[in-house]
C-alpha cells in the first residue's frame, strides 16, 4: 500500500525545529507518511519569492493536507503574512483551536477542568484586508461578513458539535453595535440552529464572553464566531491553560485541510534547540484525526498528557530545563 503524502512546511524561526521533533513522534507512534517539504515565510523570501509562493499553494491544492510550522510576520511594517494568504489563496474557510486544561501545569483554574472548541471564521471579517486611506489623516477598513460565509461556518460548527458528541454551541458576536454584519452573522446562527434541535444554542456578546471566559470558563463548550474576534477570543483561553506554546490550529476548507502551530515563530531563540514543540504535535493529532488516523492520534494524546502528568521532562516555558530533543525523546519513550 502507498504511504499517504502529507505536505509539510516547515517555516522559521523555530519551525524546523518542532517540526522536526512532530514528525519523529508521528513516524514512532506508526504513522507512515510521504512527507513532501514546501516552502514558505522567510526561506522563500530569502530566494526573493512571496511569503506564501503560488508552487507552494498549487501542492497544498494537489496533496489536500498539510502540516505547517510558525511562518514569520513583521507588525505593521515589511512582507504580508504567509498565514493569511494561505487561508484565503485555499479557501480555508473555518479555524478550529480547541483548549483544554492538562496534567502537571498550574494555570488559573486547576481545580476547574477547561475543555472547550473556538470555530473561527478564517477569510471574512477585517481580515479581508480591505483598508485604504483617503486623507493622510484618516485611515479605513471594511468588515466583509457575507450570507454564505455565515451559513458554511455555522454549519460546520454545528456539525462538529453534533460529530464529537458534544452539547452546546455558543455564537459568539457584536450585534448589539454592528447591527448588520453581525446581526446577518447571528441570524444565520440561529437559522441554522432549527436543524439541530439535539445541539443547545444560544448566543452571547463578545465582551462579556472574553469577561465570562475568565471567570467560568467551564460554561462554555463550543464557540463559533467571526474572524477577528475568534483571533482574540482563541488566544485568551490559550492563557488560561498555559499559553500559545500548546494552542494547537487547524485551517478547514472543502477541498484542503491545514493544521499548525497558532504561536510566533520565536527567533529569539531559534537554533537553540530549547523550542516547545507541544503545540504544533498537538496540531498534527488534529490531522490525523481528520484523515482517519484516530487510534494513532490517540496513542500519541495518551503519550504526552503522560509526559505532562509526571513533569519530569519539560520544555523552558513549562517551568523545566530539558531540551526540545529530550521532551521528543521522552513522549517517544511514552507511547510504550
Amino acid at each position: 500500500m502507498d504511504k499517504r503524502r502529507i505536505a509539510v512546511i516547515p517555516g522559521d524561526g523555530i519551525g524546523p525545529e518542532i517540526t522536526t521533533a512532530t514528525l519523529e513522534i508521528l513516524e514512532a507512534a506508526g504513522f507512515k507518511a510521504e512527507w513532501i517539504y514546501l516552502e514558505a515565510g522567510q526561506p522563500a523570501i530569502d530566494k526573493g519569492r512571496p511569503p506564501m509562493p503560488p508552487e507552494t499553494l498549487d501542492a497544498i491544492r494537489e496533496i489536500g493536507t498539510a502540516l505547517k510550522g510558525p511562518t514569520t510576520t513583521p507588525v505593521g511594517k515589511g512582507h504580508p503574512s504567509a498565514n493569511v494568504a494561505l487561508r484565503k489563496a485555499l479557501d480555508l474557510f473555518v479555524n478550529v483551536r480547541p483548549t483544554r486544561s492538562l496534567p502537571g501545569l498550574q494555570g488559573y483554574f486547576k481545580d476547574t477542568p477547561i475543555n472547550l472548541i473556538i470555530v473561527r471564521e478564517n477569510t471574512e471579517d477585517l481580515y479581508a484586508g480591505i483598508e485604504f486611506q483617503p486623507h493622510p489623516d484618516i485611515a479605513q477598513a471594511v468588515k466583509v461578513i457575507t450570507r454564505p460565509g455565515c451559513r458554511r461556518l455555522c454549519k460546520y460548527a454545528f456539525e462538529m458539535v453534533r460529530e464529537q458528541g458534544r452539547k452546546k454551541l455558543t455564537a459568539v458576536h457584536k450585534a448589539n453595535i454592528m447591527k448588520l454584519t453581525d446581526g446577518m452573522f447571528l441570524d444565520e446562527f440561529y437559522a441554522m440552529a432549527k436543524n439541530y434541535p439535539d445541539v443547545e444554542a444560544s448566543d452571547i456578546i463578545v465582551d462579556n464572553c472574553c469577561m465570562q471566559l475568565v471567570i467560568h470558563p467551564e460554561k462554555f463548550d463550543v464557540l463559533v464566531t467571526e474572524n477577528l474576534y475568534g483571533d482574540i477570543v482563541s488566544d485568551l483561553c490559550a492563557g488560561l491553560v498555559g499559553g500559545l506554546g500548546l494552542a494547537a490550529g487547524a485551517n478547514i476548507g472543502e477541498h484542503c485541510a491545514v493544521f499548525e502551530a497558532v504561536h510566533g515563530s520565536a527567533p529569539d531563540i531559534a537554533g537553540k534547540g530549547i523550542a516547545n514543540p507541544t503545540a504544533l504535535l498537538f496540531s498534527a493529532l488534529m490531522m490525523l484525526r481528520h484523515i482517519g488516523e484516530g487510534e494513532i492520534a490517540d496513542k500519541i494524546g495518551a503519550a504526552v498528557l503522560k509526559t505532562f502528568g509526571e513533569g519530569k521532562v519539560m520544555t523552558r516555558d513549562m517551568g523545566g530545563t530539558s531540551s526540545t530533543f529530550q521532551f521528543t525523546a521522552e513522549v517517544i519513550r511514552n507511547l510504550g
